[in-house]
């Protein structure tokens, strides 16, 4: 009810603003009719990207009530059960009764007590009695055309909120093949163009603006979508240019971590997947973008931007059992753990693993003699028998750690 109360409502700031200059109904007809079109696509997008979701998060209408009171058009809005839903002027509730009567009534317009009465429908459906009162001669034009206004931004939301439906059922894998390809061309959403589906995670429970916020940087771009699937998580289903790649989307990722940087109780973390060429393929964009941000906290911590493209192995641990696991570990480490390892030791693993398994750079950067390295790297030879120098006992030891990090995280998922 508040949502079909915020459209009302929205519509009638821009009806009493955009009418209110009227000078004649000649002239105003043929400008009308000349920019109903780009009027109907403006204003209707207005309202529902920007009105409507402030009014509904905050119901707060003091701000759009001063605004429709400025001008000298006065309009109200009854639904068919006689609540008030919108008026620019205090003594709305005296004309419930007649308009209660006007539902009974066969007319789509008629005048009671100097008032302009019109009906508004919605696919046939009577849902509203508006009324249109003020000092200018063209009162019956503005309620007409206002009505008009309000049936067509019933429709403009009905397509916003099918699309944002659409899209969740097309991240979620809902829909049949065949169910994406006619759902996209009723909505008018173009099926073969390039698209990359970004995850941007918050703690949004506790502020709650954050897909406000982000809709404010893609908003304005009407291809693309966002939207969200839970309380964490905002969605952003981009439409890439073909002379677009993967530098520009990292820095729309980075775009919308400063968006957030300076606030600092939100955590923010932002992935993304591939890029893919066809509508049915961006549920595996968004698969992709789910597996990065988790990949991205066990394996990448420091990061606030992760792509799909940049997990490496750290992917294909993610997808090994953990029983599995347990098993390769047990094998590797002779039943022990890397936690054993003195905090000496796991530094030097580490840091000789940075330096691409150089002895003389990992030494140098130590700050110890290359004796030094040889002897925690033969020590370390003995206790599990990998020696860190030889490439495939190197390889070996990397992914026993990663495996060792991706169960400790699953872990701690179980608490």
């Amino acid at each position: 009810m508040k949502k079909r109360i915020t459209i009302v409502f929205s519509i009638l700031i821009v009806l009493v603003t955009a009418f209110s200059g009227v000078f004649s109904y000649v002239i105003f007809k043929n400008a009308y009719y000349e920019s109903t079109e780009s009027n109907l696509k403006s204003n209707s997008e207005y309202i529902v990207e920007d009105l409507m979701p402030g009014y509904i998060k905050t119901s707060d209408v003091t701000g759009l009530e001063h605004y429709a009171n400025s001008t000298n058009q006065r309009i109200n809005i009854i639904d068919v059960e006689g609540k008030v839903l919108a008026a620019t002027f205090p003594e709305a509730d005296q004309y419930i009764e007649p308009a209660m009567a006007f539902v009974e009534s066969p007319a789509d317009s008629q005048v009671v007590n100097g008032c302009q009465f019109f009906k508004v429908f919605d696919e046939h459906q009577l849902e509203y009695i508006l009324l249109a009162n003020g000092d200018s001669d063209d009162v019956y034009m503005v309620g007409k055309i206002a009505s008009f206004q309000i049936q067509n931004l019933l429709v403009a939301y009905k397509e916003r909120f099918d699309k944002d439906n659409f899209i969740k059922n097309l991240l979620l894998d809902n829909l049949l093949l065949v169910d994406i390809y006619n759902r996209a061309k009723k909505l008018h959403i173009d099926t073969e163009v390039r698209r990359v589906v970004f995850i941007v995670e918050t703690n949004r429970d506790k502020d709650g603006n954050e897909l406000e916020r982000i809709r404010s940087i893609f908003g304005g771009k009407t291809k693309d979508f966002v939207t969200a699937v839970d309380e964490k998580n905002i969605i952003v289903v981009r439409e890439v240019a073909e002379n677009e790649g993967y530098e520009e989307l990292n820095k729309t990722a980075e775009v919308i971590v400063n968006l957030f940087r300076s606030d600092a109780e939100n955590d923010i973390h932002v992935a993304y997947g591939t890029i893919v060429g066809e509508i049915k393929e961006v549920s595996r964009s968004y698969k992709e973008a789910r597996m990065a941000l988790d990949v991205g906290k066990i394996f990448f911590e420091d990061r606030d931007v992760i792509a799909y493209s940049t997990l490496g192995i750290g992917r294909l641990i993610y997808q090994l059992p953990i029983p599995l696991c347990k098993m390769f570990i047990k094998e590797i480490f002779d039943g022990k753990s890397p936690d054993d390892f003195d905090e000496e030791t796991l530094i030097t693993i580490n840091k000789f693993f940075e330096n691409s398994l150089n002895v003389s750079e990992t030494s140098r950067q130590l700050y110890i003699h290359r004796n030094t390295l040889v002897y925690r790297l033969d020590k370390l030879q003995k206790s599990t028998g990998l020696d860190l120098r030889v490439f495939e006992d190197a390889i070996t030891f990397k992914i026993a750690l990663m495996v060792v990090k991706y169960m400790k995280y699953m872990e701690s998922l179980d608490y």
